[in-house]
């Protein structure tokens, strides 16, 4: 059972060496169900999916109900940490190709710790209400919090008070990051096709080159933040890849960009994509391009819009704890989809950030600003070389999920 802090780093290690893409989180729902119900909850598997859900309840049917969750899924990502506890998995991904997959999000830690919180729910007799815990899949796609929501998390397993949970990040371990409002970004996923007209490499006036024109809408793409959007309003627009052409003497028919927008605000929002949407059609009519673009919009999450009075609660009984420093890092530009359990439950959720970085790199760091600095220098979530320090992370994670759990039970 995940009781002690060697016992957490074993499963730890065994979920970062055995990573699973979204949807296909067999392993990782078989040991999170194995440990629930070793401890003593009712467990439920496959909702929404691969998707866990575990209740405990004390104090005879009285008390509030407290949902916390963890995500499960991994990405394809290439790892180049150099642990000893390294993945060398490889899955296939709705592309039909192999490849390879790591835990670069920090969700292995997630699960780690909620089964650790899980277990000292179970050894704490001093609470009364129910504890709803939601192992999530498919989180990085967008669609596990609304895949579980289908398959009736709420109908079946009862409405919670609130939703809490917590992502791990490069800041320092024992360090957690608690921002009322708006504070993970709403996230637009785009797929685009730029058509052009195919032919040879060395008579590039009988084409209309879909490379040209791919390469200058990226970078237009690049003023919509710079240009368009106040200073004071937050946006990211990435284009993460870039496919085109199969020989270096063929100019080809196609080019295809994937997209991602990030943003706090529902109006910049609708300027954003607005904006990429007159700026790829209109470079395309530019570059003389023979059919209209085709625009796909993939997938999206809403932002997570924390609570006030949830976080002000969790935030006092961090610091009450003396264990955390709690800091407000302010909203930020990664996505979350926990906010849609909140919502579609109609309670108020708190997520925060939980600090997973070695606090010897933080030497001398005393502000928020400081922190920062050094936080920028740092391989980040979703980069082949992050790695969380397992010991004081997964011991933060545990006893904040407890803490803010234990704030809200009666």
């Amino acid at each position: 059972m995940p009781t002690t802090p060697d016992a957490l780093t074993a499963i730890y290690e065994d979920l970062h060496r055995h990573p699973e893409l979204g949807g296909q989180e067999h392993r990782t729902a078989g040991i999170v169900a194995d440990h629930l119900r070793t401890l003593g909850y009712d467990v439920t598997t496959g909702v929404g999916g691969t998707g866990v859900v575990a209740t405990l309840e004390r104090g005879e049917g009285g008390g509030p109900t407290v949902l916390l969750r963890a995500d499960m899924d991994g990405l394809p990502v290439k790892e180049e940490t150099g642990l000893p506890y390294a993945s060398t998995a490889t899955a296939t991904t709705a592309d039909g190709e192999e490849h390879p997959v790591m835990h670069a999000c920090g969700h292995d830690v997630h699960v780690t710790c909620l089964l650790g919180a899980a277990a000292q729910l179970v050894a704490d007799d001093g609470w009364r209400g129910r504890v709803l815990l939601v192992f999530q899949p498919d989180e990085e796609n967008g669609n596990g919090a609304r895949d579980m929501v289908a398959d009736g998390l709420f109908e079946r397993f009862g409405k919670p008070d609130v939703v809490l949970g917590q992502h791990v990040a490069p800041l320092p371990a024992g360090v957690l990051g608690v921002h009322a409002g708006a504070a993970f970004a709403a996230a637009d996923s785009v797929r685009v096709v730029l058509h052009g007209q195919g032919g040879h490499g060395s008579r590039p006036e009988a084409t209309v080159d879909p490379v040209v024109l791919g390469a200058a809408t990226v970078l237009r793409l690049q003023t919509v933040v710079a240009r368009e959007i106040a200073g004071s309003d937050t946006a990211v627009v990435t284009v993460g890849s870039f496919h085109a052409g199969s020989a270096p003497n063929i100019i080809p028919e196609q080019a295809v960009l994937e997209l991602s927008i990030r943003t706090t605000d529902e109006h910049v929002r609708a300027k954003v994509l607005a904006a990429v949407e007159r700026i790829i059609r209109g470079e395309a009519a530019a570059a003389g391009a023979p059919r209209e673009p085709e625009i796909e919009y993939l997938h999206a999450f809403p932002a997570v819009v924390n609570d006030a009075a949830a976080c002000t609660q969790v935030a006092a009984a961090f610091q009450d704890g003396g264990q955390h420093l709690v800091v407000d890092p302010g909203p930020v530009t990664g996505s979350e989809d926990v906010g849609i359990l909140a919502t579609e439950a109609g309670v108020p959720c708190a997520y925060w950030l939980l600090g997973g970085a070695d606090p010897a790199l933080f030497a001398g760091a005393a502000t928020v600003d400081e922190l920062r600095r050094v936080v920028a220098d740092l391989p980040s979530n979703h980069s082949p070389r992050y790695a969380p320090v397992a010991g004081p992370t997964l011991a933060s994670g545990v006893t904040a999920l407890v803490t803010a759990a234990r704030s809200f039970l009666g």
